[in-house]
């Protein structure tokens, strides 16, 4: 019966990390978002690399089953998000 504890408890661990991680990665992407948005409703360039590596480190994550997956950005996508914004 030991065995079966200890194997539920480390799967429940490495959920665990897996939420946590992904967590972290979602915070990280949401940062680079607001970033590109803020520069694009003052017409600056900007990059959508960072939301797109962080977004693919998601979507790996996600293969697990227990983490959402995330579309990658372009930035179109972000320039109609950030006059959306403002109108």
């Amino acid at each position: 019966m030991s065995n079966v504890h200890e194997a539920i408890s480390k799967h429940s661990q490495k959920q665990h990390e897996i939420v946590k991680t992904f967590l972290g990665l979602e915070q990280q992407r949401e940062s680079f978002i607001a970033e590109a948005v803020a520069l694009a409703k003052e017409n600056k360039d900007f990059s959508v690399e960072g939301i797109n590596r962080v977004t693919a480190e998601i979507n790996r994550l996600a293969k697990n089953g227990i983490a959402p997956t995330r579309k990658l950005v372009t930035k179109e996508m972000v320039i109609e998000y950030a006059h959306r914004k403002t109108t």
